[in-house]
C-alpha cells in the first residue's frame, strides 16, 4: 500500500516491539478477558490509569471509536484502545461501526506520528463477530484508509492469536 507494507503474524500482540499496539476493548476501558485483559496485564497499572482519567474525562469508549493511552512496561510505545462492536447477526451496523474502530485507530496514529501498529483480530472473541467477516472488513478498511489518507504509518501488521485467523488474513492478503 504505497509506503506501508501490510502484514500478518501469529502470536501474541503484548510482545511485539512496534509504536502501537491496538486493545480490543470494552467501553468501560477497565480492562476485561481476552487480548484487553492481556494488555493490562502486560501492560501493568500505569495503562488502567490512564483510561481511569479517560473514564473521568469522557465516559468511556463508545462502540467504533478509540482512545489512546501510554503502554506502560509493553515493548510498544502506546496502546490504542478501540471498542468493536458485539455481533448480533450482522444487521444491526455491526459492518460500518467494526470499519470505524480501524479507521479512529489509524486516525490516532496519525496524530501520534506512529509509524508501525499492530492489530488484533477486533470484536472475535466473547463479542461474537465471525473471525470471516471480521477479517474481510479488517483488511478492506485498512488498505482503503492508507489509499485515501496521508499517515505516517509504515507498517501495518494483523496479529492472530489462532491459526484459523492467521490463515485467513493470509488469504486476504494474498500470502
Amino acid at each position: 500500500m504505497g509506503k506501508t507494507v501490510i502484514e500478518v503474524q501469529k502470536g501474541d500482540i503484548t510482545k511485539l516491539a512496534v509504536d502501537a499496539i491496538v486493545n480490543a476493548a470494552n467501553n468501560s476501558l477497565l480492562g476485561g478477558g481476552g487480548v484487553d485483559g492481556a494488555i493490562h496485564r502486560a501492560g501493568g497499572p500505569d495503562i488502567l490509569e490512564e483510561c481511569r482519567q479517560i473514564r473521568a474525562r469522557q465516559g468511556g469508549c463508545p462502540t467504533g471509536e478509540a482512545v489512546i493511552t501510554t503502554a506502560g512496561r509493553l515493548p510498544a510505545k502506546y496502546v490504542i484502545h478501540t471498542v468493536g462492536p458485539v455481533w448480533q447477526g450482522g444487521q444491526k451496523g455491526e459492518p460500518e461501526l467494526l470499519a470505524s474502530c480501524y479507521r479512529n485507530c489509524l486516525k490516532l496514529a496519525k496524530e501520534h506520528n506512529v509509524e508501525s501498529i499492530a492489530f488484533p483480530n477486533i470484536s472475535t472473541g466473547v463479542y461474537g463477530y465471525p473471525k470471516d467477516k471480521a477479517a474481510m472488513v479488517a483488511v478492506e478498511t485498512v488498505k482503503l484508509y492508507l489509499q485515501e489518507h496521508e499517515t505516517s504509518v509504515k507498517q501495518v501488521v494483523f496479529v492472530c492469536f489462532d491459526e484459523e485467523s492467521y490463515r485467513l488474513y493470509q488469504q486476504l492478503l494474498g500470502r
